[in-house]
């Protein structure tokens, strides 16, 4: 199984320094938070994007997508009532499709709950209305890069806007394109679905919608330091791409980093490779 790290956990670490850590503690890939990389990631360059491509391949890894991807530059928003905002939000979805593609990524998750949730002065169907404007330029953009952009459900907490992969699967349906789909964060589905991640996963793989998957525990940290079992969600993962519904890989993305960023990654790691090889994943 192809396992990726969210790169911003070797945070301050150079990019080339976050490459070779990663790659020493056995990872497949990287996951690319633009505001890593640059301060405004609107001044990354079409050849600076293959540069961190190219380093990332010395060190015998793939960049394979990108996420957080709203943090910078300030200001954005796909929900605000200011349709300069809007627009202004879409043209920098829109380049971070093209820089993704240009990292030699393969998908885009769309988190970035500040900037999605319901404003005071609007309703949520305003709301959603705004944001499936925005996201179809992306889709259409992703289209065609050959990426696939991800709408990611949130917990609760984070947002108030795509919570549930149904709600999810109901923007990809009405979107409408091969380029858009959805995507499976194990702590926000502990938080907020009602039925194990695992179950999740078999019910909603089939359908096609589901283009890649975040481990992480429901308590914000790695995989294997909290309460979630990662055994039947990998088995799960493992039956599905047999079964050809799920040909995605897994990022590892914790948030409270525990004993430190370099630290809960390796636990990561180890932990996942421990049970696949004792699922036979």
């Amino acid at each position: 199984m192809h396992i990726a790290l969210c790169n911003e956990v070797l945070q301050p670490l150079a990019f080339a320094e976050q490459c070779a850590l990663a790659a020493q503690l056995g990872y497949d890939g990287l996951e690319v938070a633009p505001f890593t990389l640059a301060e405004d990631p609107m001044t990354i360059s079409d050849a600076q994007a293959g540069e961190f491509r190219r380093i990332a391949i010395d060190h015998g890894l793939s960049i394979d997508g990108l996420h957080w991807l709203l943090v910078a530059p300030p200001g954005l928003s796909i929900v605000s009532g200011d349709e300069a905002v809007r627009d202004r939000t879409a043209s920098v979805m829109e380049r971070l499709v093209e820089l993704c593609a240009a990292m030699g990524g393969r998908y885009l998750v769309h988190g970035s709950p500040k900037q999605r949730s319901v404003p005071a002065d609007a309703t949520r169907e305003e709301a959603w209305s705004r944001a499936r404007e925005c996201l179809r330029r992306a889709a259409s953009r992703a289209e065609s890069c050959g990426v696939v952009y991800c709408i990611e459900p949130l917990a609760r907490r984070e947002t108030d806007l795509v919570n549930t992969v149904a709600e999810a699967i109901e923007m990809v349906e009405q979107i409408a394109s091969p380029a858009f789909k959805t995507m499976i964060d194990c702590s926000a589905a502990g938080r907020t679905e009602s039925e194990p991640v695992h179950e999740l996963m078999a019910r909603w793989m089939p359908t096609s919608h589901i283009a890649h998957v975040q481990v992480n525990d429901p308590n914000r940290r790695g995989p294997g330091q909290g309460d979630l079992k990662f055994a039947p969600i990998l088995q799960t993962l493992a039956r599905m791409r047999a079964q050809g519904h799920y040909t995605g890989i897994v990022a590892v993305e914790p948030f409270d980093y525990v004993p430190d960023g370099p630290g809960s990654a390796a636990r990561a790691i180890g932990y996942l490779r421990g049970v696949t090889e004792g699922v036979g994943a």
